[in-house]
């Protein structure tokens, strides 16, 4: 079984309900590596691959509100056209960057007039169930540097962590 700190490779594909597939380690023709408990991917996809042994394969749905969030209306914002970085086309359905106060974020054109821009701050993935097929390609024990970031107890939150991903 795989634990946290352990780097893995996967194979896998992610589809929507409706088929289309939006993310997949196949067609980039190389297994996805990552190391259980960085936080980089979801939870229930962490979760999963902890269960899994090497060469172990298993399909994995994931509730919208487990995955990116429900879809929120509010996130739906107009602003000016002059408020927009120059360089950008403003097309319903393209994605700019904006920069705000909080960081960078990403945003779709949802409608576009003369004067204004109806921008959608959610996810692309918002709102949407998400099922995965999972194999566990290989997993390596932890490096003696990476075990010196998180030596046993080490305040970082990764004891729980791995308490929650077993649970």
């Amino acid at each position: 079984m795989v634990e946290i700190g352990q780097k893995v490779q996967v194979r896998f594909s992610g589809v929507l309900d409706d088929g289309t597939e939006f993310d997949s380690s196949l067609k980039r023709g190389e297994p996805f590596e990552f190391v259980v408990g960085s936080r980089s991917l979801l939870p229930a996809f962490e979760k999963a691959v902890c269960d899994m042994s090497p060469g172990e394969k298993r399909s994995v749905r994931v509730a919208a509100s487990e995955a990116y969030g429900d879809y929120d209306e509010s996130l739906v914002q107009t602003v000016g056209v002059s408020d927009i970085q120059e360089g950008y086309r403003l097309v319903v359905g393209s994605r700019i960057a904006m920069s705000t106060p909080m960081g960078p974020l990403q945003a779709r054109v949802v409608g576009v007039d003369g004067v204004s821009v109806d921008l959608d701050f959610n996810h692309e993935l918002a709102g949407k169930d998400l099922s995965f097929s999972i194999e566990l390609v290989a997993f390596a024990q932890e490096s003696a540097i990476e075990r010196e970031m998180h030596p046993v107890g080490c305040a970082c939150g990764c004891d729980r962590l791995k308490r929650s991903l077993v649970s």
